[in-house]
């Protein structure tokens, strides 16, 4: 089969996220498709972009064919991304019949965060008679409205609106990260029986050889553990979409001594944090630079709770698939999940706890879980490893959207 995934900010391991693209093109690799995914030059997501001189430019990655397309630099979410986002899918539409020769594609997936890439898709697939698939990350535009604060009447979320209403009644397949969003998806032109969920999972071959942590890091994740702590741990971005200042303040309020609070990667909230455990003697939160994805399993080896923390938002009624879920749940380690969110794995597997994003409902929960049985963590753990093997491998999704395509 020849698969041809468009993503503008898809990645890879060296070059960062998002990740999606690439692991589940290696998968379909190993099963013997010919994949090749269309991405821009340029991601605000990636720890390092590609160099690409020609405005259309072909780099193999591992086996997948990637097609890179010049769409420029850009800073933060203004004008300037909006600019990138017509610049690819023009480019896309140029450059079409070219990419048809190369590959001759039996499927068309969109997978980009907006869902603009329909349209030269949906061109595209006319052109060539293939199945149309596509894929929903994040709830373009209600995320432009719920987080953004847009106006809907505001005309690129008009313009947005118009992009989602076109993929959802025109493709032939949608495939959702989200398990609650089908009704909305069917009010908006999707026939019922088009929606399928997959959502994000594991790579378990990239834990079989870790990368290591950082020596300063892993001495003093070592005392922490000698020292016989319990650690709330979080990784990830430190920005307002996060609320780590309500985890900061649980630790603030939190008197027993043998709890500490671990949080792992950079942002533009973390001076902010910092300065806030510094001005309010907080002694029990320890701040570290990030870490490679390669070295998240043997992070998580030291965390004795995982904390995913997020704005309370009505998007959360469309469910969630937040990669730090799947790999501490792999990794035996209970989910704090600070938010309420539709069909979420935490209550749905009992591997974790939820609870309000308010400090004090948050400290609670923590206690709570230090105070459980060594049966009862254990039971949690045992779910928490179960789940994942069973339903949220990506070798199994990757056969999964195999089917779907089918």
């Amino acid at each position: 089969m020849n698969i041809l995934l468009i993503n503008h900010y898809a990645g890879s391991p060296e070059m960062g996220m998002e990740f999606r693209p690439y692991y589940f093109a290696r998968e379909w690799v190993k099963m013997g498709c010919h994949v090749h995914i269309i991405a821009g030059d340029f991601s605000h997501l990636r720890k390092e972009n590609p160099k690409v001189e020609e405005d259309m430019q072909y780099e193999d990655v591992d086996g997948i064919q990637y097609c890179w397309l010049k769409t420029g630099r850009y800073e933060g979410n203004g004008i300037g991304r909006a600019m990138t986002m017509f610049r690819f899918c023009y480019k896309l539409r140029k450059y079409s019949e070219k990419i048809l020769k190369k590959i001759k594609p039996d499927v068309i997936i969109t997978s980009s965060t907006y869902p603009l890439d329909t349209f030269p898709a949906q061109y595209m697939r006319k052109k060539c008679h293939a199945r149309l698939i596509h894929e929903v990350h994040d709830m373009w535009p209600a995320t432009l409205i719920e987080l953004g604060g847009m106006s809907k009447y505001h005309p690129f979320v008009q313009l947005i609106q118009i992009g989602e209403n076109s993929a959802y009644k025109n493709s032939d397949r949608v495939v959702s990260l989200l398990p609650c969003a089908k009704d909305y998806m069917v009010r908006h032109g999707m026939k019922a029986e088009k929606f399928f969920c997959i959502e994000n999972g594991v790579v378990e071959e990239d834990w079989k050889n870790p990368m290591p942590l950082p020596t300063e890091m892993e001495r003093e994740l070592e005392n922490l553990k000698r020292s016989k702590k319990f650690i709330v741990g979080y990784f990830g971005g430190h920005a307002l979409s996060n609320a780590l200042s309500n985890l900061v303040k649980a630790a603030e309020r939190i008197q027993n001594k043998d709890i500490h609070f671990v949080l792992v990667g950079n942002g533009v909230e973390k001076e902010r944090l910092k300065n806030y455990v510094k001005k309010h003697r907080v002694q029990n939160v320890t701040f570290f630079p990030p870490v490679q994805k390669g070295s998240i399993p043997n992070l998580l080896k030291y965390f004795d709770i995982s904390y995913c923390g997020a704005k309370e938002s009505l998007l959360y009624q469309y469910g969630i698939s937040l990669n730090k879920i799947y790999d501490s749940l792999y990794a035996g380690v209970p989910v704090l999940l600070a938010f309420r969110a539709n069909g979420n794995l935490i209550e749905k597997y009992n591997c974790g706890v939820v609870s309000k994003g308010e400090p004090l409902e948050i400290a609670k929960k923590i206690e709570m879980l230090l105070q459980m049985t060594q049966e009862e963590k254990m039971k949690m753990s045992a779910n928490a490893r179960k789940v994942i093997k069973e339903k949220y491998l990506i070798s199994k999704l990757a056969h999964d959207f195999i089917n779907i395509m089918d």
